[in-house]
């Protein structure tokens, strides 16, 4: 099967902060994005989400990061917002009720193929005590 989505990544950057590592932070996560500088913020585009995919099953986080990603989902895509302090260290952390005052990386993915609901199983799989579950295996 052939994914094709499309991500945009929109991070403040705070005058305390130095854009080149906020840009280092969001890579450490999406390695493979381009980014444009805007008054106050940075905005990248990737179309890899591999990488970030890899993190989140080595963090065990694939329950977590369905739930994030069902949250604020329709029928072009989702959205979910990250944790800037924790992308510094190349670890996912979703955002979760008040912003950080750095502010986070805010992600919109906007899926082209397949369906947004078989994205979202290939991003993050569904679990079984924890251990991933690919539906060819659920049948």
């Amino acid at each position: 099967m052939i994914y094709s989505a499309h991500a945009r990544i929109v991070v403040p950057v705070r005058d305390t902060e130095v854009t080149d590592r906020v840009e280092d932070a969001v890579r450490n996560i999406f390695p493979n994005v381009e980014f444009e500088r805007e008054a106050g913020q940075i905005v990248g585009e990737t179309h890899s989400l591999e990488q970030f995919s890899e993190k989140l099953h080595e963090q065990a986080i694939l329950d977590t990061a369905r739930r994030e990603f069902t949250k604020r989902g329709d029928e072009s895509g989702f959205s979910f917002a990250l944790k800037k302090q924790a992308a510094f260290k190349g670890v996912v952390n979703f955002s979760v009720g008040n912003p950080d005052e750095l502010g986070d990386i805010e992600v919109h993915v906007t899926v082209e193929n397949p369906s947004v609901d078989e994205f979202v199983d290939h991003l993050a799989p569904p679990t079984e005590d924890g251990k991933p579950v690919r539906s060819e295996d659920r049948e």
